[in-house]
């Protein structure tokens, strides 16, 4: 039995509209941009220095200490001398580089809520929605950790 080319054309259109819709493919400036943190608190700014990203805190809900009525500060850092620099402007994310997929790796964020730095990644997780991240701060291995999501506000 023999299939003429058109029913093959036929066959093939009938099939393309149940296949799957294939992930859009992740870039490394993907990322760039502002995102509203997951208590809702901050702004931070996703940027690129060479072939590094990195982030900082841009805005801040409550940007004053209530009790010393000046801007706040990173006080609870492990380390002394850097107690007195300000939280607004605060460098969180750093050398993140993008794996060529869809993971920016071998980072580490900083939590200024807790005063300290963790190992990290970033990822989209749902790479057909490019307004939402995952970050993933862990000491050792990853499983030994917490996520949080981001929320885009800015596409750079």
């Amino acid at each position: 039995m023999k299939i003429s080319g058109i029913a093959i054309l036929l066959l093939g259109l009938l099939i393309t509209p149940f296949t799957p819709l294939q992930a859009q493919s992740v870039k490394a400036n993907d990322i760039l941009g502002v995102w509203l943190t997951q208590d809702k608190d901050s702004h931070v700014e996703i940027y690129k220095v060479g072939n590094k990203f990195f982030g900082k805190i841009v805005w801040l809900q409550d940007p004053i200490d209530s009790i010393t009525g000046k801007p706040k500060l990173d006080d609870k850092n492990e380390n002394p001398s850097l107690r007195n620099r300000p939280v607004m402007g605060l460098k969180l994310l750093k050398n993140f580089v993008f794996d060529g997929d869809n993971e920016w790796e071998n980072g580490t964020i900083y939590d200024p809520k807790k005063g300290k730095t963790y190992s990290c990644y970033i990822k989209f997780p749902n790479e057909n929605n490019k307004n939402r991240i995952k970050i993933r701060g862990y000491i050792g291995f990853s499983l030994l950790g917490r996520t949080v999501y981001w929320t885009r506000v800015v596409k750079k």
